[in-house]
């Protein structure tokens, strides 16, 4: 196995279980043509009309967003979004804990950074995946794989960030 496909197979343990998850990360990393065919209805309604235009790092997050694991949001979203995208993250359900305090921030990155550190009582925390866009995809991770995902990605050339 390459250095590459190591670390997306560390990003995606990292990031979540789900084996199905992980399993179409490595297809897009080592067959974009096979991912392409595979997913081809979902690629086109979001604009890629061919597999040399995969990436792994798009099947991370739409793998992640099937999962459940991931809250997609818009820039443009408030608090009160965020609350309702996490509130069927597993993670966050697991935690138990609160989210209402946020959904009185109008700022989305606000909101976000206040969930992180709400979040880190659980040890969790909120990990931004860029996607180059207006769209905020966030996933909910143990405290102590925030670093490594952060690091891996930027090997893997992209961007993962927390708020906190």
């Amino acid at each position: 196995m390459t250095t590459a496909a190591n670390d997306w197979a560390r990003l995606c343990g990292l990031l979540d279980d789900d084996a199905e998850f992980a399993n179409d990360v490595r297809l897009a990393a080592s067959d974009p043509e096979e991912y392409f065919r595979r997913h081809e209805g979902r690629l086109s309604e979001r604009g890629i009309e061919s597999a040399d235009e995969i990436d792994p790092w798009l099947a991370v997050v739409d793998g992640l967003d099937d999962a459940g694991a991931l809250a997609y949001l818009d820039w443009k979203d408030t608090g009160v979004e965020l609350a309702q995208a996490l509130a069927a993250v597993p993670r966050v359900v697991r935690s138990g804990i609160n989210l209402e305090a946020v959904e009185d921030t109008d700022d989305l990155e606000d909101a976000v950074a206040h969930t992180d550190r709400l979040l880190a009582a659980g040890g969790l925390r909120v990990v931004y995946l860029d996607e180059d866009s207006d769209a905020y995809p966030l996933v909910v991770v143990p405290s102590t794989h925030a670093e490594e995902i952060i690091g891996i990605s930027a090997r893997l050339g992209h961007e993962a960030r927390t708020f906190g």
